[in-house]
């Protein structure tokens, strides 16, 4: 027996600053019925789908800020996106800016149901970037000013028929992560993200954006027995250039789909829930072979210490 999800990655091009959410949902819905045209199951859009990556500006009073925020969700500008789905009997997962009744601020992703439903809501842990202004930068990254790294760890959720879980961009990049999940049972990991290139401090570095990108959710599913779903928002975005190169990961490490360009894009794959278990339950089968009372270290300290 098998238990065949097919997901579609459903990359977004560039999202201007003057862009609205209802051009931007309108873009998704394009998105949403390509995907339903082939089969598809679930869709996964990127990291902040609803807004350009507002983090390159900087503002010195954060409630200046609350305009690029959902407070909730679906709202007046996405619930066109939670009926079509409902109507396409297809499910989604969709990022956005998450402003709390109580004034915190989250990089949020949720994931919904065919039936329309909410399953769950993830909010971001890893949180990369500054806190405070640098002028001395082309550009800012500054989402630890923007939003609150969650403590509420990663979670797995029964849907689809299957065990997903989520992340957000800078989370792919951390083992634990797909740990995290992986001693959950996970068999769909569904990841959006924003990767701003010209970021790092030489510029030659931009060519391994996309072979660093590929080798931490391509190592995660591997070693997690796990499909992994990478979704962009890509191309050039208000003056930024960013990585493309969404991608469908096998639990055998794979890439099964990958999108051609850095614009609106779909990219799909028929996922087999039950090849994790080849994985799963033979190489890296945990219970027999992990050895966790010699990984101390990976949860008493955080920076590395050298000993002399």
């Amino acid at each position: 027996m098998t238990r065949i999800v097919t997901v579609a990655a459903a990359q977004l091009g560039p999202i201007q600053r003057d862009d609205s959410r209802e051009s931007c949902v309108e873009r998704m819905i394009v998105l949403l019925r390509q995907s339903s045209s082939t089969g598809c199951d679930l869709v996964v859009f990127p990291e902040l789908a609803l807004t350009t990556f507002f983090p390159r500006w900087f503002v010195q009073d954060i409630n200046e800020a609350d305009h690029w925020y959902e407070t909730s969700m679906p709202n007046a500008a996405t619930q066109p996106l939670f009926d079509e789905a409902k109507r396409l009997r297809i499910g989604f997962s969709l990022g956005y800016a998450e402003l709390t009744p109580d004034g915190q601020r989250f990089n949020t992703q949720i994931l919904v149901e065919k039936d329309g439903s909410v399953v769950a809501k993830y909010r971001k842990v890893h949180i990369p970037g500054h806190e405070e202004h640098e002028p001395d930068r082309p550009f800012q990254h500054a989402e630890r000013y923007y939003f609150t790294p969650s403590n509420e760890g990663f979670g797995v959720w029964k849907a689809f028929g299957g065990r997903i879980g989520m992340m957000i961009c800078n989370d792919r990049r951390w083992p634990e992560t797909y740990r995290e999940m992986g001693l959950q049972g996970v068999e769909m990991i569904l990841c959006g993200y924003n990767t701003p290139l010209h970021y790092v401090p030489d510029p030659s570095q931009d060519a391994l954006a996309g072979f660093h990108n590929a080798l931490v959710m391509q190592s995660g599913a591997y070693q997690n027995g796990t499909f992994v779903v990478g979704v962009a928002k890509g191309g050039l975005e208000e003056g930024v250039d960013s990585l493309a190169d969404s991608s469908i990961i096998g639990p055998s490490g794979e890439i099964l789909a990958k999108t051609t360009t850095n614009g609106d894009e779909i990219a799909v794959a028929a996922c087999d829930l039950d090849w994790c278990y080849q994985y799963k339950n033979t190489l890296f089968d945990f219970d027999r072979y992990r050895r966790p009372e010699v990984y101390q270290r990976i949860t008493r300290q955080r920076g590395a210490i050298v000993a002399d």
